[in-house]
């Protein structure tokens, strides 16, 4: 842990440092240069006679491609008759009407490639096998294709806007055909290979080239992201294999097609400006268009050899350096797109991890292997924006899945590669810490090493890191915090405890950055194994109606909806929250209670102009129990609120609504929550719709069936007039992969059990108040009862709690939204946004959450300004923190106080007034402290 402190102490010094140029080295002249060059033959064949996975990974990518290689000796058409062009009419002019296309014209003197059919992937539609494809297919009736939804599964005829990306699915399949078999003529000089390679990559090519920029009839958006070959130029993936073919097959074109070498570059250079032109630079589109270009600029000669000075240097320097309206070099975009403080990437998890990182780190592998570049030099950022992500994890060690996410454990692979940079570079620290996150990540998605994939790439990719034994694995802690805030994409974290079973987590979110919902203030719940509050994810794709009118939409999330109208854009929101206050401040490791945290936030819904004001805490109460606390507030600024509806969803197969009693309420069918209501069209998909107007506490629980034990989420909401509850089904939850996730029902199938409840009127001064417990069959529930108390001197949006626990503790929460306020009950007198006083057997804790005063019976903490101290006496011994300088009121029978820390002792001296001693003291963390 010491020398990952000194890491990033390290980290802290180095990431001040301003962008520079990364300048360009020495390029070399001949070919293969992207993933190798002329001394890779003989490391691979050393690399395959040493490594078994290398062995492997050759045989099965021979045995794939040499049926087809062998077949084109005596059928040279076949192949080359599957790519899906222009064969009859050589149009050279793609017209498209917003997503899906529209036509073409145009007439070229050779065929030309085919456009794909529209921008989202969802087809009813299913890719044939090369076999099965008409060839030369240019028929007015459309594309000769698999209907996948009728029985049978029959091919017929369709029209290509219908066909979503199959076009472009079976052209990537044969170019990644061709790059294969360009990659075993390098290797082993069989002109077969070669052969094979050259007609596809000619055909190809020679039809790019032929083809002109694309034209939206809508002259609109889409017409900024159209590729070549894709309605996303990030979707051009067989780009990869059309350099990869040319560089490993250059000097075969050259010698054999000398005349084509001009049409060849002429269209790759087309490409790349394509690339450079197109597409989105502030997101992760921007990272795949960088290696898009990357790809193509490696393969072009230099600068000098054409009119217009646009060769390799002019491409690799408008990567690394140079920056354009919709393409941006990587320091610009690091700078923008990360928070430089906490690492965090401005989007959703799902695209910071799995895309932009991942990009990041390949980007850094590619240039240490093809040019010598060390980018995190340039760009220190990388070195924690690899380590941030680990705030994201649950205790199960899936990662929050808010906007565009599924749940998923985070890879091991980045990091990997990481090891290999500070290898390579010399940096012994660095290769120290990410190797012991490496085998942490190995153990958390238990795998012993991740299988190479399956490309030619692997070959130079995974041959250079050497994971060193002698460097044990790291700890989780030392990469999260029980706080974390990050303003760029709207998320704090409140978390105690990482294990498994026993660790509790709330993850609450705004909408900022990419790839974000409009959810208002949403949250996630873990508990007792299973991220139990969980998102609702994308639904069927994002281009799909569900995903527009429900799962991006505030009813798919755990938020509060106003008037049954909140929302606002999705995608690229900028819809944050303040951060009023929290505990303990975000990052902080230590000196701080450890057993209460919360967070204070406000957010203007703007489609209603409402304020929302959202309190979340988590109360440690025992090794093995806890709770979360929710407080939810929301009033329209100007009146005329119609109704505040609270969503939560959560795992499980059934849910149960209950009195405080726990009998089971009376609930009745109802037509309520819906579009004809004047609500959004998300409520149109809510579904087995009960309800009861009641204004009494009630229970709920929601319950995942687990063959004996079973899980629960045990939810408790004080009561107001004016309430009406709801027991409703949601669509199914497609955050997780596979059938199940991991759960022990199929979860992308099922139902998700919802909990709604609406206020009539406004919600601040009847805010929606709940305790949620997780418990199971092994692990019953720890709270025997709550209730709600009201105090004197309060303001009307107070809310006060009491749970009691069958261990015997009772908390009294005050949660308060005016700090001019000061609560009254029974012996207890309170003035903070947040405060929990705890009684159990002869002990007690006196936790003041950002306020000016908090006190029971004789002790009291007082501060001129908000802060947060807490005092316990716990087995006889008190202890004390305070995040800002307090006064501590004690009987008289105590006069001195004396803290102890590493060690020290520090004495102060109380004064007597009114018949208390009060001690003046600074902002301290003191584990034990004795009063005498």
């Amino acid at each position: 842990m010491k020398k990952a402190l000194i890491s990033f102490a390290l980290f802290t010094s180095i990431i001040a440092t301003s962008a520079q140029q990364i300048p360009l080295p020495k390029l070399q002249d001949s070919y293969p240069r992207m993933m190798t060059d002329a001394k890779g033959k003989g490391e691979l064949k050393n690399l395959i006679s040493k490594e078994q996975w290398a062995k492997d990974l050759y045989s099965k990518l021979q045995k794939g491609i040499e049926p087809y290689v062998e077949r084109h000796q005596s059928d040279p058409t076949w192949i080359v008759s599957r790519l899906q062009m222009y064969w009859k009419n050589h149009y050279d002019t793609i017209f498209i009407n917003d997503r899906v296309y529209a036509y073409a014209k145009g007439h070229a003197p050779v065929p030309t490639v085919r456009y794909s059919g529209a921008r989202d992937h969802v087809t009813i539609y299913k890719k044939p096998k090369l076999e099965d494809i008409k060839p030369y297919m240019d028929d007015e009736r459309g594309l000769w294709l698999i209907n996948g939804s009728k029985p049978g599964e029959t091919f017929e005829w369709a029209d290509p806007a219908q066909a979503g990306k199959t076009v472009e699915a079976i052209n990537t399949e044969i170019m990644g055909m061709a790059g294969k078999a360009a990659f075993f003529y390098w290797y082993t000089g069989d002109e077969r290979y070669a052969k094979f390679a050259a007609d596809i990559f000619d055909t190809y090519m020679t039809g790019i080239y032929y083809r002109k920029e694309m034209i939206d009839l809508n002259h609109g958006h889409q017409q900024t992201l159209l590729g070549l070959s894709s309605f996303e130029t990030i979707q051009e993936k067989l780009i990869a294999d059309v350099a990869a073919t040319y560089d490993f097959l250059h000097d075969y074109l050259k010698a054999k097609k000398s005349n084509k070498i001009e049409i060849y570059e002429s269209a790759l250079k087309k490409w790349a400006d394509v690339q450079i032109a197109h597409g989105v630079p502030f997101n992760n589109w921007n990272l795949m268009q960088a290696r898009f270009i990357f790809d193509l600029g490696m393969v072009l000669n230099n600068n000098k050899a054409y009119p217009d000075g646009k060769g390799r240097e002019y491409y690799l320097d408008y990567v690394l350096n140079q920056s354009g309206t919709r393409q941006w070099a990587l320091p610009k975009l690091a700078a923008y797109g990360y928070d430089m403080k906490t690492g965090i990437w401005a989007e959703c998890p799902g695209y910071s991890t799995n895309v932009v990182m991942s990009d990041f780190v390949d980007f850094t592998s590619l240039l240490d292997r093809s040019l010598n570049i060390d980018l995190p030099t340039y760009l220190p950022v990388l070195y924690k924006a690899v380590t941030a992500p680990m705030q994201y994890i649950f205790p199960n060690r899936d990662m929050s899945g808010f906007g565009d996410t599924g749940y998923h454990p985070l890879s091991p692979e980045p990091v990997k590669k990481m090891i290999a940079n500070a290898q390579k570079n010399n940096k012994p620290e660095w290769e120290k810490l990410f190797t012991g996150l490496y085998k942490l990540l190995l153990a958390n998605t238990g795998e012993e090493k991740a299988a190479p994939k399956n490309s030619v790439e692997s070959f130079f990719t995974d041959k250079d890191v050497k994971i060193k034994e002698n460097i044990s694995a790291a700890k989780v802690e030392d990469f999260i915090t029980n706080t974390f805030y990050a303003p760029n994409v709207s998320w704090f974290v409140q978390r105690n405890g990482m294990d498994k079973q026993n660790g509790l987590m709330i993850s609450e979110y705004g909408s900022k950055g990419n790839h974000a919902h409009a959810n208002g203030v949403a949250m996630e719940l873990y508990g007792k194994g299973f991220v139990q509050g969980v998102e609702s994810g994308i639904g069927t794709s994002y281009f799909q109606r569900d995903y527009a009118e429900y799962y991006s939409q505030f009813p798919a999330h755990n938020t509060v909806v106003v008037d049954g109208i909140s929302s606002y854009p999705v995608m690229k929101s900028n819809h944050a929250f303040d951060l009023l206050s929290a505990y303990p401040a975000s990052e902080r490791k230590s000196g701080f209670y450890p057993n209460i945290s919360f967070s204070n936030v406000m957010f203007v819904e703007p489609e209603t102009q409402a304020d929302q004001n959202r309190m979340l805490s988590i109360v440690r109460t025992g090794e093995t129990s806890g709770y979360y606390v929710d407080i939810f507030r929301s009033r329209k600024q100007r009146g005329g609120d119609r109704y505040h509806d609270y969503f939560y969803h959560n795992l499980g197969q059934d849910l149960t609504l209950m009195d405080n009693q726990g009998k089971a309420l009376e609930l009745n069918s109802t037509e309520k929550l819906c579009f004809a209501e004047g609500d959004l069209m998300a409520y149109d998909y809510l579904w087995d719709k009960k309800s009861v107007r009641s204004a009494q506490d009630f229970r709920a629980q929601f319950a995942i069936r687990n063959k004996g034990n079973d899980v629960f989420m045990n939810v408790w909401m004080k009561g107001q007039e004016g309430r009406e509850i709801f027991n409703v089904k949601s669509p199914a939850t497609k955050s997780f992969k596979g059938a199940s996730g991991g759960l022990p029902y199929d979860v992308n199938k099922s139902p998700l059990q919802t909990l709604v409840v609406r206020q009539d009127g406004e919600a601040w001064t009847k805010p929606f108040a709940a305790v949620f417990e997780p418990s199971s069959s092994s692990a019953p529930a720890s709270v025997r009862q709550i209730s709600s108390f009201d105090a004197t001197g309060v303001s009307a949006g107070f809310v006060g709690l009491k749970v009691e626990s069958k261990s015997g503790r009772t908390d009294y929460i005050f949660s308060s939204d005016d700090l001019a306020k000061t609560a009254i009950y029974n012996d207890m007198k309170v003035s903070a946004t947040y405060s929990v006083i705890s009684t159990e057997g002869n002990g007690f804790t006196l936790f003041m959450g950002n306020g000016i005063l908090a006190s029971k019976g004789d002790f009291q903490i007082s501060a001129l300004v908000p802060a947060t101290a807490t005092l316990e006496f716990k087995n006889g011994v008190y202890a004390l923190t305070a995040d800002a300088a307090i006064t501590l009121s004690t009987p008289m029978s105590y006069t001195e106080m004396i803290g102890s820390q590493n060690g020290k002792e520090t004495v102060y001296k109380g004064k007597a007034i009114d018949g208390k001693s009060l001690f003046e003291l600074p902002a301290l963390s003191f584990g034990t402290i004795i009063l005498r």
